[in-house]
């Protein structure tokens, strides 16, 4: 007897009526990206904007499902969520709307500006462990009492549901589509997308990406059975969940094709080819797809594609973090160390040379207490913006044609 899937795409029509009427969740935009097109070879590259969300997220969707079919079904008082950040805000705004309190549980180490955005949302939060596993089992002791559920990040076929209105709007948005690429986390998203697309357009290849230091699917489907990471280490807080469930394992398995992972620096450098191609700025999370996009564990070459940018609460330190690490690699910011000879004018004549060329010394500093050093010698250590890489040779053989030892210390 074959057994009934969790989630139809009856449950996802049935959730769309939902989301639709109540007025906390938008239809996001579609954007081409014709600067992706030429990166990857693919025909046509569309980003579906849902960054864009009320909450900067897609979590509102399934939490509003989640939280609406439990009034229908009894009297509900409060719900219990744990999550990293953008889960935490989605149910925070679905149940200030539907009139019910919430109580968020997020690791110590989310985010401050997911954090005040939950409590702004009406959330009540609660600071717990270090990760989203340590937060979830302090959440699920809170639940007990008449009156309150707790609403799981992705191990709900109502959650798998309401995410899976993503999906339909990919679906009747932009039609004839031969990948769509998802990221994950803990599965919920991409489970709802995947059914939607297996119903609607079941040609589309699904691609679902995880981070690395992160990831957990590909071991979980060769294993038969969901695995969990005792840690998680990825930028990406936002699919950092380090672990799935059964029930998203199983639609995974049925509907999602293929399986990619991406690095903190192919994450970091989407986010960067994202805002400055695309004007689009997203967190980690939201960067994961067109990261696999750019990267060589996805081949798209001539195909027509959809990419999922899911999150938009990128946390300005991250972002600083992001952008520095980018300009460090693209040589934009230069740290040059320079030999010399400890005596006065060496300092004024090396910050001449790369006055000449126009560049912006930031920071030097002195180094004399290393044994290679020879007695009277000395490191200068300049942190210098520059235009690019090409600038940037340009300065280091300058201040080598003026007789100094210099080594590029990025």
């Amino acid at each position: 007897m074959t057994q009934d899937p969790p989630v139809t795409i009856d449950d996802i029509e049935a959730a769309r009526d939902r989301v639709e009427e109540c007025g906390v969740v938008k239809r996001t935009p579609f954007d081409r990206s014709t600067s992706l097109e030429a990166m990857t070879g693919a025909d046509r590259v569309v980003l579906k904007c849902e960054h864009l969300q009320w909450t900067g997220s897609f979590k509102t969707r399934g939490a509003y499902n989640k939280i609406d079919r439990c009034l229908e079904a009894r009297d509900l008082d409060r719900v219990v969520a744990a999550s990293a950040g953008n889960h935490a805000q989605g149910v925070a705004l679905a149940a200030t709307t539907l009139g019910v309190e919430s109580t968020i549980v997020m690791p110590k180490t989310a985010p401050q500006t997911k954090i005040d955005a939950t409590r702004g949302y009406g959330g009540t939060v609660e600071l717990v462990g270090h990760d989203f596993q340590e937060a979830t089992e302090y959440a699920r002791d809170l639940v007990g009492e008449p009156g309150v559920e707790f609403v799981h990040a992705f191990d709900d076929p109502a959650i798998v549901a309401g995410q899976g209105t993503l999906g339909l709007e990919m679906c009747e948005d932009v039609p004839e589509v031969d990948t769509v690429v998802v990221p994950i986390g803990g599965g919920g998203l991409i489970s709802g997308i995947a059914t939607a697309f297996a119903d609607r357009s079941p040609e589309t290849r699904v691609v679902g990406v995880q981070a690395a230091g992160a990831e957990t699917v590909l071991d979980s489907l060769d294993k038969g059975a969901p695995q969990t990471l005792e840690s998680v280490d990825t930028i990406a807080d936002g699919i950092a969940t380090g672990g799935i469930s059964e029930l998203t394992l199983s639609i995974m398995d049925h509907h999602v094709d293929e399986i990619v992972t991406v690095t903190n620096d192919e994450i970091a450098r989407a986010v960067l080819v994202l805002l400055e191609r695309s004007k689009q700025l997203v967190e980690g999370a939201g960067a994961a797809a067109v990261a696999a996009m750019r990267s060589d564990a996805l081949e798209v070459d001539g195909e027509r594609v959809v990419a999922l940018l899911c999150g938009g609460n990128l946390d300005m330190t991250m972002l600083r973090t992001i952008l520095v690490h980018a300009l460090a690699q693209r040589k934009q910011i230069l740290r040059v160390r320079v030999r010399i000879d400890d005596r006065p004018g060496k300092m004024a004549d090396i910050s001449g040379i790369i006055a000449e060329y126009g560049a912006n010394i930031q920071t030097v500093r002195h180094d004399r207490a290393l044994e290679e050093l020879d007695v009277g010698d000395a490191y200068l250590i300049f942190q210098v913006e520059t235009s690019g890489a090409e600038h940037a040779a340009q300065i280091v053989d300058a201040i080598e044609s003026g007789g100094y030892d210099a080594t590029v210390v990025n």
